[in-house]
């Protein structure tokens, strides 16, 4: 056993090193600003902040949420205050936190998305781009770049040709090879992957006989998607030698370390913060606990042990 003090949790993507493993993810995390209350930002290897548009964006109609056994289908649509409105008023505040901010970058098309990085290319206080070319409740049927390793290539070099960032690529798991799509993401000049995002869901209410979300579709997120979603990093990081970042249902130290031992070398961390703001927080302890309990002074050594 040793004690808590020599255990070093740090992550390294190579392009960006993390405090800790543990991020909070796009979309659950708000600005950031609104964890506030609950958790110490800073206390984060990172976050990722909710996904922007060029323009505002009012998102879906309501309803929007809808719970599932173990998940929960969101259909919000991207809300969100447009790139000028954060980077004026949000922005600056984040530059307090002592964590890496990193920005999801949204875009009805590929101009869009480069619209957006250049416009934040301009302001200081951003680690990296989460590129979300893989949000299924936007357009009808859950279209988006992710479902095609031609759409992800196309977007993910125009950004990366425009981009003076890292570019974090997020997939989507609505495909039926996972791996293909990452592939085309490292070849277009991505620095790192992100997976999974939602999948594509829906819920009935039977009194009404109506959607249970205005969107009839939505992205079930939650439990009930991780061991799917790991089967999937593990296929990514098998591979791409870009680094992966893993996500999908992580609730405890236990779900977090399943990935880092299947190749991750990140995750984040969503639906659970909806549950308990603390969830990020009190698995960041779970994973120094782990390693004092194995004798381990690097997290990171576990990174990519799985036995097969």
């Amino acid at each position: 056993m040793i004690d808590s003090g020599a255990v070093d949790l740090s992550a390294d993507l190579g392009f960006l090193k993390l405090k800790n493993p543990v991020l909070a993810a796009s979309g659950t995390f708000g600005y950031g600003l609104e964890f506030e209350p609950f958790l110490d930002p800073g206390r984060l290897g990172g976050f990722v902040v909710k996904g922007l548009y060029f323009d505002p964006r009012p998102g879906n109609p309501p309803p929007r949420l809808a719970e599932t056994p173990s998940g929960l289908i969101n259909a919000v649509g991207l809300q969100g205050v447009g790139v000028a409105a954060f980077c004026e008023k949000t922005l600056p505040r984040l530059r307090g936190f002592k964590t890496a901010v990193i920005v999801n970058v949204c875009g009805a098309d590929t101009e869009e998305y480069v619209r957006v990085v250049e416009y934040l290319d301009e302001h200081e206080g951003i680690a990296a781009y989460e590129l979300n070319v893989s949000c299924p409740n936007v357009k009808t049927g859950g279209g988006c770049p992710a479902l095609s390793p031609g759409a992800t290539r196309e977007v993910v070099s125009a950004v990366k040709r425009r981009s003076r960032r890292p570019i974090i690529t997020k997939l989507s798991p609505n495909v039926t090879d996972v791996a293909a799509i990452a592939a085309a993401a490292e070849e277009a000049g991505t620095d790192a992957i992100s997976l999974v995002n939602t999948f594509l869901a829906m819920a009935v209410d039977v009194e009404t006989r109506r959607p249970k979300v205005a969107n009839v579709y939505g992205g079930l997120s939650g439990p009930a998607i991780r061991p799917i979603a790991l089967r999937m990093v593990h296929q990514a990081v098998s591979r791409v030698k870009v680094p992966v970042i893993g996500l999908g249902g992580i609730q405890t130290a236990s779900d977090a370390l399943e990935f880092l031992i299947a190749g991750a070398r990140a995750v984040e961390v969503g639906t659970a913060g909806l549950v308990d703001p603390r969830a990020a927080s009190d698995i960041i302890d779970g994973l120094e606990a782990y390693c004092r309990r194995h004798g381990l002074r690097r997290l990171g050594d576990i990174c990519g042990t799985l036995k097969t």
